[in-house]
């Protein structure tokens, strides 16, 4: 069987049209569904990093792919841990090269990224029924910038990281900061 050809146009001069532009992220209130701040990763694709990239790269890496964030990853699928922009530009950096005196290029996502150990998580069933209030609540407790959110290994599949929330993007939804202890 052969496929008959879509039909093409072609626009007038001077035409304006403007190009599709990704939904901005909602506005929320402390009484919206959790999953409202979450970038859920079946959704959206994880922007990833190799541990031994240098952090130049990493950071053209975020710019690239307009992220603040990469998920390190050496062994697809496993992740090993996060690297953030604050990572990568704030004063861990700095004091590595100090203590092991070195030049900052000669530095790797695995010398400043957090552990997959060391990242607090939240289950995806607990966040279903939870609100944005309970997701502040929770980001003033533990005082990190990012929670992952885990979904339970099903018959179909293992467990795996169903979704990553930062106080950034949870901040921009809300309006305002959330003032959680860094």
């Amino acid at each position: 069987m052969s496929e008959s050809a879509l039909t093409t146009f072609r626009f007038p001069e001077n035409t304006c049209i403007s190009q599709a532009q990704p939904k901005a992220a909602e506005k929320v209130t402390l009484a919206s569904p959790g999953l409202a701040v979450m970038t859920d990763l079946a959704q959206v694709r994880a922007a990833t990093i190799d541990p031994d990239t240098t952090l130049d790269k990493a950071e053209q890496t975020m710019i690239q792919q307009g992220v603040r964030s990469l998920f390190v990853v050496n062994e697809f699928p496993c992740v090993e841990g996060l690297v953030t922009a604050a990572d990568l530009l704030g004063d861990k950096p700095v004091r590595l090269v100090n203590e092991r005196l070195l030049q900052r290029q000669d530095l790797r996502v695995s010398d400043v990224m957090t552990k997959l150990a060391l990242l607090e998580a939240l289950d995806y069933d607990q966040l279903k029924a939870a609100t944005v209030g309970a997701v502040v609540a929770t980001f003033k407790k533990i005082g990190h910038t990012h929670l992952l959110v885990v979904q339970a290994a099903t018959p179909q599949g293992a467990a795996r990281i169903r979704g990553v929330i930062s106080v950034t993007q949870l901040e921009r939804q809300l309006g305002h900061a959330i003032h959680h202890k860094p």
